[in-house]
């Protein structure tokens, strides 16, 4: 009876799990349909201003966040439904206005803030517009009867003051501007102009005597004009201008493109992870994979809820999500296993395995967290979004994939159905199960004779020969800077047409662009060049091949200012995110594990370093954001690794010990940890192998970056963690260690009533 009941447990338990699936599946359609879309997935148009006082002040908050509402009020009249407008640093503004055909028109409406500066004849600034109320300009008339504009003077004392310095000149003139230009503006030149339609010189009125009354500006304007002028000077009188500093250009197809290419291979990774989970712990591999159905819904309703924009680099970091996420299910099958080979029955097992592998979840999950707060902190763009959707994932997986797939593999533990049928239900057969009554010993001793420690002095040779060969070819001819690096313009041209280098060159040399380098790879030209486009000139590159090759294009502009930041914070971030690491390891570990970790890591990214000079590959920002994902996810594995150790040294007196007995230690926790590790790197590469395969080269860099970084860090883990590890504690050999409180607990786990306690 008790079998039937339990299989109808079973039966009924799946039936729900499956229903669950097809719930979410139709759920994701209405979310997936609501959610916002970065410019690289719908085509846009994306700015990056440096905004600096035009009275030679510094920038302060209140000035640029005036700015930030005048650009507000700017996007509305342009028509955007949901733009996004950033505040970087002390004087930068990021606009992204997604879904923006025509560029040039949207750069026009941004740039033209309408700034007010009164002056004298020899172009000396007086006043700037923070002496006039805002919002105080209106539509009025001159004394003639014809349109003119009045403003409200806010200051009247230093306008007092102004007019009557001035009226003391030899040339006692009040000349007004709106957005004077010191290269293009002089009263001198403009002075016949003055107060004419389209002239910046607005008003140029003589003062007799000191006055601090409202100030008319009167000319020949027609009364469209004056309604447009009260509008301009409204929204934009602060003393601030904009600089254009980088820019980018998608075309609405090449978005829909990129967004379907990396839809299909995030699918089509995620199926694979859920075919490998399924085939290797069968019943469990499957409520795995309803758990990362049920991780992946909760993600993307998470980024909707808050307002998140869906960017390539987000769903990079969902995809890589995925695969780091089954970690925490991988981690705890494998201490199921375990307490099975040891002769445990499945519900003790279950339970035990559960436990034991919390601190290990929890450690290599808040270590990914830091990397990702300092990759939000200190990155740009889409390094941001990547750490956001990253925080995101981690945040969710401690939901979903520790706590919800417990929860729902309990209830299939307890039904009794699965007792004596563990190879159906984690692959581990009947007969390698020893029964301690009859006193067997263990039967399945993973890697049991294999020495890994022993293979270390050949793989770090190895490394040092990878790490010395792209130094040298640094040093010899240095890297392959991207647009991101070295400032310039990145021009991408998608199209179904053959086109050859040459008929590029002499495009080129049609349009006055003299080229750094040129790619062409199936259908999808790559120009990089130095010059840095500006405003007109992008829309008409644009406009040239898209017309010429029925092409789409992408074009992205990076300036000086803009490369320094970049290199700035990209090194400020990785530095802090060691930093982070250490401390945390050292307050959860020991010291001599943060060494361990921390070296582990530097390889990895000196390995990465090489790799991309030696074979000449483009370093650009995503290749940042990759380096910090894998310093996430190269140190969650060693914590894998350094928390098996700790347990294992638990019982072990150090004054006691002897170099070989760690070394032996050491040896048998990788050994312990091996399948494992192979398991998680596999399930992080599927997705990888993916995107590189059948994703936008947007991304390519990225997921090329982490293929490389993910096979440094798997190894990395297991041999230079582990190397230095033992390096630094033989030391304590023969001395007394005071143990930490975490290891006689280790982490106090939520107990859940049912299925774990």
């Amino acid at each position: 009876m008790a079998k039937k009941k339990g299989k109808r447990i079973v039966i009924r338990n799946t039936i729900i799990l499956v229903l669950l699936v097809i719930g979410i599946c139709f759920s994701f359609i209405p979310i997936f349909n609501n959610l916002k879309f970065g410019l690289d997935l719908q085509g846009g148009f994306e700015v990056l201003y440096k905004v600096s006082s035009i009275d030679g002040s510094k920038m302060n908050k209140e000035k640029l966040t005036a700015t930030y509402k005048i650009l507000q009020k700017r996007i509305d009249s342009l028509g955007v439904s949901e733009p996004e407008i950033i505040l970087e640093g002390e004087d930068k503004i990021r606009v992204k206005l997604a879904g923006v055909t025509d560029a040039e028109a949207a750069r026009e409406q941004l740039s033209t803030v309408a700034t007010l500066s009164f002056r004298d004849t020899d172009d000396n600034l007086l006043m700037s517009s923070n002496v006039l109320k805002a919002g105080g300009a209106k539509i009025s008339e001159d004394s003639s009867g014809n349109p003119a504009v009045l403003l409200t003077v806010k200051d009247k004392d230093k306008f007092y003051e102004v007019t009557n310095k001035v009226k003391d000149m030899d040339k006692n003139m009040l000349v007004i501007w709106l957005d004077y230009d010191e290269l293009r503006n002089s009263y001198s030149k403009d002075s016949s102009n003055c107060g004419t339609s389209g002239s910046n010189c607005l008003s140029a009125a003589t003062v007799s005597q000191g006055f601090a009354s409202d100030v008319i500006i009167q000319g020949n304007f027609t009364e469209d004009e004056v309604s447009n002028l009260v509008d301009l000077i409204n929204s934009g009188s602060l003393p601030s201008k904009l600089t254009e500093i980088s820019s980018k250009t998608v075309g609405a197809s090449f978005g829909d493109a990129t967004l379907q290419k990396t839809l299909i291979a995030g699918i089509i990774g995620i199926s694979l992870i859920i075919i490998l989970l399924t085939y290797v712990y069968r019943f469990s591999g499957f409520v795995s994979s309803v758990s990362m159905m049920i991780y992946t819904f909760l993600v993307f309703l998470t980024f909707w809820v808050i307002g998140g924009v869906l960017t390539l680099p987000g769903i990079a970091a969902l995809v890589l999500g995925i695969g780091m996420a089954v970690d925490s299910n991988v981690i705890t099958f494998s201490r199921i296993k375990d307490e099975l080979y040891e002769g445990k029955g499945l519900e003790y097992a279950f339970k035990q395995g559960t436990k034991s592998s919390f601190s290990a979840i929890l450690d290599s999950n808040l270590t990914t967290f830091i990397v990702a707060v300092i990759m939000f902190i200190f990155g740009e763009s889409s390094v941001k979004g990547f750490a956001t959707m990253l925080m995101i994932t981690i945040i969710v997986t401690m939901f979903t994939m520790v706590f919800l797939t417990r929860i729902l593999l309990g209830l299939f533990v307890k039904s009794g159905f699965f007792n004596d049928k563990t190879n159906a239900f984690i692959r581990v057969k009947k007969e390698d199960i020893p029964d301690i009554k009859k006193g067997e010993a263990v039967k399945v001793i993973p890697f049991k004779n294999t020495n890994f420690l022993k293979m270390t002095k050949k793989f770090v040779c190895l490394s040092i020969l990878i790490i010395l060969a792209g130094t040298g070819l640094i040093f010899g001819r240095g890297l392959n800077l991207g647009v991101d690096f070295k400032s310039g313009s990145d021009i991408t041209i998608d199209t179904n047409k053959t086109i050859t280098k040459k008929e590029i060159k002499n495009d080129l040399k049609e349009l006055n662009i003299k080229s750094n380098e040129i790619n062409i790879t199936d259908g999808e030209v790559c120009v990089n060049t130095s010059e840095t486009l500006k405003n007109k000139k992008v829309s008409e590159v644009s406009d040239y091949f898209e017309e010429k090759y029925d092409a789409k294009v992408n074009i992205g502009v990076i300036s000086n200012v803009v490369k320094r930041e970049l290199i700035k914070n990209a090194i400020l971030s990785v530095l802090v995110a060691l930093l982070g690491i250490i401390l945390y390891v050292s307050f959860r570990f020991r010291f001599s594990y943060a060494v361990g970790g921390v070296v582990a890591l530097l390889h990895d990214v000196l390995i990465m370093f090489a790799i991309f000079s030696i074979f000449h590959i483009e370093v650009n920002i995503m290749f940042i954001a990759a380096i910090l994902s894998i310093i996430g996810y190269s140190i969650n594995d060693t914590i894998v690794c350094f928390d098996r150790i700790r347990e294992n040294l638990k019982h072990i007196n150090m004054k006691k010990t002897s170099k070989e007995e760690l070394i032996s230690i050491c040896n048998k926790s990788i050994q312990e940890t091996f399948t494992r590790t192979i398991y998680t790197s596999v399930t992080t590469l599927l997705p990888v192998f993916a995107l590189i395969f059948l994703g936008s080269r947007e991304i390519f860099t990225f997921n090329l970056a982490m293929l490389i970084g993910l096979i440094s860090g798997t190894y990395s883990s297991i041999f230079i963690a582990t190397a230095t590890f033992i390096l630094l504690e033989k030391r304590n050999i023969g001395k007394d260690i005071k143990k930490k409180k975490v290891y006689k607990d280790d982490v106090n786990e939520l107990n859940v009533k049912g299925v774990n306690c």
